[in-house]
Formats: structure tokens, sequence, C-alpha cells
């Protein structure tokens, strides 16, 4: 029997079979012709083009999105230049198409190059110019950068300059900043969108502005707030930041046996006291204790702007209990800390910064995120740890704010995550085969992870923007009203949800820049 759904389903997964060559020929002349007549050879890539599926899958990190039954777009643009861009957008637009915006590819719920519509990915991973101004302390860097291409020009200009941004150096800057950024530095610095100084953007007309030219409004909204839902940001400009010429790392590893469960429970209540210049992490991975058993491994992993000797001092001082040993301790340029805070190999080099594609294994995940306002006492952990042991593979990351995290008020940014949390929580169902059986068993696992942990997060339960998850709401048609959308908006945004909702009327009242999770327009 055929019904609306499979019409609808065939409409969606086919229609770009369907396109006839005259479209194509349409698109071609209009792309020409709004990016003041640039050549674009190869930068159009058609379904079925020579190149077309390469390309789809080379920024695509998570392979639950890689695979038959996931939308695909009728065309790739590659742009080289700005105007490229701009041309794509407006092109995309004039033949009904939305457009998705893809930089690095991490999305974790591919909302950036993945559309339930008709619709365009523009690629932007050859827009990647970096220019470092040591005197000014500022850097330019395109959208289509990732985090370690930016790490590593600044380290090739200066061993005492870096920024502060994300451990993982394969992630593209333009989302990883419009969603907040938190990393290694930000207990010092604060989050990379804490750092931006200026920002070029395509709107939805096709004009380009900087700072100057869209309003702080809309400077406010894309630092944070999620900006594929105001436009197309080209470039970002930054603050750098100084960090000293020598750091220090270092990674200490304990089970349940050794104490893990108390020493969690103690590090809760030091993320407060511990000095700015001290990021102290916790990744919790499911590990067999000596009888074999389901147990669990809490890695304690530390960067210090400073030497060792003055970071021991403040361990014995603070958390004797680590019992912090020299030979755990690393001195390094903070460029060096880059590549080795992420991985910890020894062997690892400051050129493997440049690898966009880092991933090598093929991994399926699903996460979720918290942020935690009060310790777990030892017995709520250990509550943890029994729903956590269930599965083979996960991952579990404490976060910890404080320092200058706590200064910043709610609403600078649109982040509102500040005075008065201890940590984000970051849960990672993890999977390395395309079976529907382990995914729904991975998928229960962390559902109940997160479960669990409700009663012990913050309340009203809130999220963090670049942990996305549509299991807390989505919009389905895009016109979905304010109030539809504000019980899962505002886990992301606290009260700076309503603020992103009048901006975003303000520049795209029909909301062409739309996703699952974007922001709904909001009229005065």
């Amino acid at each position: 029997m055929v019904t609306l759904d499979s019409i609808l389903l065939f409409v969606l997964f086919f229609l770009p079979y369907l396109v006839t060559s005259h479209n194509n020929n349409f698109y071609e002349l209009c792309l020409s012709n709004e990016s003041d007549n640039q050549p674009h050879n190869n930068i159009v890539h058609a379904v079925g083009s020579k190149n077309y599926q390469s390309i789809l899958e080379s920024s695509i990190h998570n392979a639950r999105f890689n695979n038959s039954n996931v939308p695909k777009p009728y065309y790739i643009i590659v742009p080289q230049n700005k105007e490229q861009v701009r041309g794509a957008m407006i092109c995309c637009k004039k033949i009904g198409f939305e457009s998705r915006i893809r930089s690095g590819g991490h999305d974790y719920e591919g909302l950036s190059f993945i559309s339930y519509k008709p619709y365009c990915l523009i690629e932007l991973s050859s827009l990647r110019k970096i220019d470092i101004d040591v005197q000014e302390k500022t850097a330019w860097v395109e959208a289509g950068a990732t985090i370690g291409e930016l790490y590593y020009n600044i380290g090739n200009k200066s061993n005492t300059l870096a920024f502060p941004a994300g451990t993982c150096p394969s992630v593209g800057v333009g989302g990883h900043i419009s969603g907040g950024g938190q990393g290694a530095l930000m207990r010092k610095h604060g989050l990379a969108a804490d750092n931006v100084l200026d920002a070029t953007i395509i709107n939805v007309n096709g004009t380009i502005l900087d700072r100057r030219g869209m309003g702080e409004d809309l400077f406010w909204a894309i630092r944070g707030g999620g900006a594929a839902s105001f436009g197309v940001v080209l470039s970002w400009k930054l603050q750098l930041v100084e960090v000293p010429p020598v750091v220090t790392l270092f990674t200490v590893a304990r089970t349940q046996e050794e104490g893990a469960t108390k020493l969690v429970q103690k590090w809760q209540k030091l993320v407060m006291e511990f000095p700015k210049e001290l990021f102290l992490r916790i990744n919790i991975n499911p590990k067999k204790d000596s009888l074999g058993r389901p147990s669990i491994l809490a890695s304690f992993n530390s960067l210090y702007l400073g030497r060792k000797s003055h970071l021991q001092r403040i361990m014995r001082k603070k958390f004797p209990e680590l019992k912090l040993k020299s030979k755990y301790c690393e001195e390094m340029s903070w460029i060096n800390s880059t590549i080795r805070i992420d991985s910890y190999r020894k062997d690892s080099r400051i050129e493997d910064l440049l690898e966009r594609n880092k991933e090598k294994r093929l991994t399926f995940y699903k996460t979720k995120s918290d942020y935690v306002t009060k310790p777990l006492s030892e017995k709520a952990l250990q509550g943890l740890w029994d729903v956590f042991k269930s599965t083979g593979d996960g991952l579990v990351i404490l976060t910890p704010h404080g320092g200058r995290m706590s200064e910043i008020l709610e609403d600078a940014i649109p982040f509102p995550h500040r005075k008065g949390v201890l940590y984000n929580l970051q849960y990672f169902a993890l999977w390395h085969h395309p079976n529907l059986t382990a995914e729904k068993i991975k998928f229960d696992w962390v559902n109940g992870v997160y479960d669990y942990m409700g009663k012990f997060v913050s309340n009203p339960r809130t999220a963090y923007l670049n942990t996305r998850d549509l299991e807390l709401g989505r919009t389905l048609i895009g016109n979905e009203k304010y109030s539809e959308t504000k019980s899962w908006g505002e886990m992301y945004f606290k009260g700076n949800f309503e603020k992103l909702a009048r901006v975003k009327y303000s520049v795209d009242p029909a909301n062409y820049f739309r996703n699952e999770q974007s922001i709904p327009p909001l009229a005065p």
C-alpha cells in the first residue's frame, strides 16, 4: 500500500537523481553570476559526479551518519574564496534548497551536513587561511581551518602565545567557536567564544558583514549561540593569550581498587580551589579489575601553566591523595601540549596537528551532556560506576569549570554555564560496527546513564551546545513556534534563548538558516 509517508521518503531520497540537467546548468550559471563571474570549475559536485562521494565522506567523523539511509545533498559546493561561498548560498536559496554549512564535520548529530529537505552542502574546508599578528596578539582564521591548524600556526610564530580552544585538533574552528569552545585553557582565559574580537558573516541576503556591519546583537549571538542559525561565518578575529614558555602535563590513572571513587569525590570539592593555571579533567573508561570483573578506570589528565616543581607543590597541598610523582609530569612548550593532551602519545609530533582526519578507526557514537553544581557523594558516584560498567566501550568526561569561567556573566555571550558550575559532564556511547542491535544497546546505555544522573546535576537540567543531542527536542518542519522549542533551547542557553530568538527574527525572519535544533525567529 502506498502511503503519504512512503511518497515523502521517495521524494526526499530520490529527488536529487530526478532533477534535470537544466537545473545543473542553471545552478552553475547562477553561481558564476553571483560570484562576480569568478571561475568555478571543480567546485560544484552533483550527486553521481566523480568526486561527490569522497568529498561527502571526507569530514564525516561519526560513522552513524555515513550510510545509505542518511539523506544526501543534491550539490556539494567547495568554495575557494568568500565570493564563491556567497554565490553558493544565494544559488541554493534561489533553487529552493536549504543550505548546510560544514567546516570540520564533528557535529555530533550531523546537523552541519544533513537535512531532511532538498539541500546543498557548502563545504568550507578550502577556506583555511590563518594570519597571526604577534605584536597585536591577534589572529584572523577562516572558518574551514581546524583547531590544530590554528594552534600550529600560532606555535610557528611564538612560544608564549596561545588560543583557548578545544583539545581535539581536527575539529573545525567555524562550528567550535560558534558553539562556545571549551578546552584546557578555559579556567585561565575562558572559552574560545569569549576571545573573539571580530568576525565576517554572510547574511540571508548574501551581504558580507564584519562586526561593525552586523551590529552588536548579531555579533553577540554567533559567539556561543550556534552561528548556523544566523548565516555563514567566513572568519573569526581572535584574541590570543599569553602562556609561559614551559607548561606541564600529567596523566595519573586509578582503578576502583586503587581508590578512584574517593579521588573523584575529592576532586569535585577542589575544582573551585585550584589556581586558574591548573586544568585537571577526569576521563572515566570501563576496565576489568584484578579478578576480571567489570570496573572503571579514572584518568586524571592535566595541563598546568608553569613548571612541574610549582605544580607538585600545589598538588601536595591541595590533592595529596592523588600521590602525583615527578616521573608522571612532563615539561614542554604549550604547542607541544596541544597534541599530547589529546592523545598523550610520546611519539606525537607537532605536525600531527595538521591532520584533518586523524581518526582512522570506524567509530559510531552518541553523546549527551550535563552540568554539575553540587559535588556527588561517594554513594552517588558508585551508582554511576554501576550503570556505566554495563557497556564494554564508553566514556564519561568531567571537565572542570571555575577560575575565569566563574567570572564571566551568564549573558556576556549566549553560553550561560558560568558561576556556580563545578564541571561539565559528557557521556559518550561508542561502537565500531554498523549493527542496529549494537546501536540500540548503546543508545539504551547512554540514556540509562543520563537518566541516572538526573537527580545529581543542575536543576533545571542544562546541556552544552557543542555536545548536540537531538533527543532533547527538535524542530521537524522548520516553522515551529518559539514556545515549542523553549524546553530544549533553554537547556543550552538558559535565559539567553529568548534574546537569540529575537536576534534571529531581526536577521532571518523567514528562517532560511535552519536545522533540527536551530534558533527559531521570535517577533517583537
